[in-house]
């Protein structure tokens, strides 16, 4: 997992939910900086949901306990490719989503999601 790109926490439990920051396309580069994995949205989304699963995991939930998640997209043209991959990384039963078209991301990625996962209290 790439450490956070500024002054925050990846993901935050209040009770029974779990809260995380907006995950982008990054992995640990060889020198261990965070860089993106490609520059299209396929493959920053795909490492974006492996990054919130990890997240979520330090917590002890999954990407099945996702109730909601927003997405930001710099183009919403690209938002056919993001259904088709949030389709394939949740089935049937997907979270809420919002998608929201925004100028510009982190590190110059594409994509980015944030999530809030419910898993009550062993």
């Amino acid at each position: 997992m790439s450490p956070a790109i500024g002054p925050y926490a990846p993901s935050r439990r209040a009770g029974e939910w779990v809260v995380t920051s907006g995950q982008i396309g990054v992995a640990p580069g060889a020198d261990g900086t965070a860089a993106l994995v490609g520059p299209d949205v396929e493959s920053q989304l795909r490492q974006a949901l492996a990054n919130l699963a990890e997240v979520l995991g330090d917590q002890g939930l999954g990407l099945a306990d996702v109730v909601k998640a927003t997405v930001f997209v710099v183009d919403v043209g690209a938002l056919a490719t993001v259904n088709g991959i949030w389709t394939s990384t949740f089935g049937d039963e997907p979270p809420a989503r919002s998608a929201v078209g925004v100028a510009a991301l982190p590190l110059g990625a594409v994509v980015e999601v944030e999530a809030w996962a419910f898993r009550p209290e062993r």
